[in-house]
């Protein structure tokens, strides 16, 4: 029984996630204790090259990060209740002095910057946390206590975040927390701030954006097991905190992963210029809908001359599309929203975000939200000007390019987004994959194509040879090009394999993106490594879960369906809720499993009764099989052997696959 809901149903941005060893792995005489090979002479020209064009001695966004710090602890390492680990901020500690050859100069200042953590004053009762978790905690002084915006992504980061701030500002309860947007690195951490009995007994306000509950729950039920594979890669999960790996995401360190949960809001906040009060101080809000998520608020403080941005406007470009795979986001509304802002903004003298540092003085707010507005419209508007006269996707992302008043904002470099890919994005969203080329409309599958391009260039030895040339000439785009045609003609390639891997390290060592710098190492990484294992431990979501629609599970059943299986099945199954008073039929016919709820108890060929506490228990493995059907809890009525059956049909994603090799 715990088969039947557990496999793949849900996964959030790669929780969990552990590396596998590292067997029989040979290293050069440069390499670290991962593999990754020493920066080329090409790579070190390359990047110092980046620190001739760029203001890099400019200290005003150091003295803006280190402004109004009061304390951070000692040696922040922070632990769940068995003892693993969930956060080690020392480990950043390698990030000091000048950029190595290993990594992008402009990236090495973002990183170090990110590297300024601790508690903050930002102006007169308002304060940060920040370096505790990948994005900010804040935290706002009330007539009788604290309020606090984005409680982190885990409890646990959570609770130590607000106990650095209790034992430095003092002790007050919370009388009400505000999650700004529905990505789980603002409101995960919410029982570290908040217990249940508290929110149960009314005793704290939760305020959030219209669709709050439904987007922050079913983000990645569809997707989740490909998002959370993906997810590996583009935060550089299984790779060392070091100058040959992961140094940061560009829009923090990186998340935190512990025990997470999350509370439906008592408040909703659907309309701008809507006016709350909260424990003495008026918050007027802006609601920014399909921004940077699909649900979103920012908030001015107008006694205190402040303004809250959320993620909506932060120290750098954000993506139109993450490399973890996401819907597209809409750059016109979010470009909106941001000049919306401004206005909003108009009277307050600091702008903070729940990202990086703040920005001071009436002045500099608009001018950077004037940058940051006029980034997003440009990548939109330019690369729809392009595609309508005939440029590709790839074609456009080549020569897109931000005009020079926009490219030398720090704020708007590509430390998380880039040009390139959120330009392919813009693509994407008005005219999908197709980029009119017949060529392409039919194209090969990668080991079909692999094998005839090595057949092309005269067998593998020939194009492994073609292959070195590039690398040794730098030419690494080209090199990854060709060693990824062999890679995928011939696995076990590993002359191949090696050089892809050496090819790779060049690449996400020149990366100014986070995320595109630890996507390379990654894949680096996997090719030395193998595929890493990949442990979900679905009990830390469980209070997630709970509160998730259990349509939303029924949704990603369907995803889930074995074709083959269910060829010619034409059977329904009936879940009754007990506790929800909600029943269903899941039905399968034509190789499709459709779901209703029913105004009366459901029936089929087999019929489960049961409590909602009872199905996420299974959906976490919290009880096994002979728990299951011998709870008080469950009930099988009709066919058991139909039910089994039925359930049989649906298949294990387990989110193993491969990504740089077949």
């Amino acid at each position: 029984m715990k088969r039947i809901f557990t496999a793949g149903i849900f996964l959030v941005a790669a929780i969990a996630l552990t590396a596998c060893g590292e067997p029989g792995v040979e290293y050069d005489a440069d390499a670290d204790r991962q593999g990754h090979s020493a920066p080329s002479a090409v790579t070190v020209k390359a990047n110092k090259a980046v620190s001739r064009s760029l203001p890099l001695s400019d200290q005003r966004d150091f003295e803006e990060a280190r402004r109004g710090f009061i304390a951070t602890g000692k040696d922040v390492v922070i632990k769940d209740a068995q003892g693993g680990e969930v956060w080690n901020l020392p480990a950043y500690d390698f990030i000091t002095g000048e950029a190595p050859g290993s990594v992008n100069p402009s990236l090495w200042r973002q990183a170090t910057l990110n590297n300024i953590n601790g508690l903050f004053k930002v102006t007169e009762r308002v304060y940060q946390v920040r370096g505790y978790d990948l994005s900010n905690m804040s935290i706002i002084e009330g007539d009788t206590g604290w309020i606090i915006v984005d409680p982190l992504t885990s409890q646990e980061t959570a609770a130590a975040a607000l106990a650095l701030a209790q034992e430095h500002l003092g002790v007050k309860p919370v009388v009400a927390v505000i999650f700004t947007h529905s990505h789980i690195d603002h409101f995960g951490g919410v029982f570290g701030v908040i217990t249940q009995e508290q929110y149960r007994a009314g005793e704290v306000r939760i305020i959030a954006p219209e669709g709050f509950m439904d987007e922050a729950t079913s983000e990645n039920i569809i997707a989740g097991v490909a998002m959370g594979r993906r997810a590996i890669y583009m935060y550089g999960r299984d790779l060392a905190r070091s100058e040959r790996g992961h140094v940061g995401s560009g829009l923090g360190k990186g998340p935190a992963f512990g025990t997470f949960g999350i509370v439906e809001p008592t408040e909703i906040v659907d309309t701008t210029g809507q006016l709350k009060t909260i424990d003495g101080l008026d918050f007027i809000f802006q609601n920014a809908p399909a921004s940077e998520a699909p649900a979103e608020l920012t908030f001015a403080l107008p006694e205190l001359s402040a303004y809250c941005g959320a993620e909506v406007a932060t120290r750098t470009l954000h993506n139109l599309y993450t490399l973890r795979g996401t819907k597209i986001r809409d750059a016109v509304k979010w470009s909106r929203y941001i000049d919306e802002m401004i206005g909003l903004s108009a009277n307050s003298d600091v702008y903070f975000a729940s990202h990086h540092w703040p920005v001071w003085g009436a002045e500099r707010i608009t001018a950077y939200l004037e940058q940051q507005r006029d980034t997003y419209k440009f990548i939109h508007d330019q690369t729809v000007r392009l595609f309508n006269n005939g440029l590709t996707p790839r074609e456009i992302a080549e020569q897109l390019q931000l005009p020079e008043s926009l490219q030398q904002g720090f704020a708007n470099r590509g430390y998380y987004g880039t040009v390139k890919h959120n330009a392919k994005a813009v693509y994407q969203a008005y005219l999908g994959w197709y980029d009119a080329n017949p060529a392409n409309l039919d194209s090969l599958p990668p080991v079909e194509a692999g094998q005839r391009y090595v057949a092309l260039a005269g067998g593998a030895d020939a194009l492994l040879a073609k292959a070195d040339e590039a690398y040794e000439a730098g030419d690494y785009r080209w090199a990854a090009e060709l060693l990824n045609h062999l890679v995928f003609a011939q696995a076990d390639n590993a002359a191949g394999k090696a050089l892809l891997a050496n090819t790779y390290d060049q690449l996400g060592y020149q990366a100014e993106s986070g995320p595109w710098r630890d996507v390379y190492l990654a894949a680096a990484y996997e090719l030395r490594h193998g595929t890493p294992d990949i442990m979900v431990d679905m009990a830390t979501m469980t209070d997630v879960l709970k509160r998730t629609p259990v349509e939303k599970f029924f949704q990603s059943m369907s995803v889930r369906l074995d074709t083959e299986k269910a060829d010619g099945v034409d059977m329904a199954v009936a879940i009754n809720f007990t506790d929800l008073d909600k029943a269903y039929v899941l039905k399968v016919k034509n190789s499709v499993m459709h779901y209703r709820q029913t105004d009366t108890p459901a029936t089929g060929n087999a019929s489960l009764v049961l409590t909602q506490d009872l199905f996420v228990r299974m959906l976490t493995g919290d009880v096994g099989l002979r728990e299951t059907l011998t709870s008080d809890d469950l009930n099988i009525e009709g066919s058991v052997l139909d039910l089994v059956r039925f359930f049989s049909l649906f298949g294990e994603q387990d989110g193993l696959f491969n990504i740089v090799t077949p």
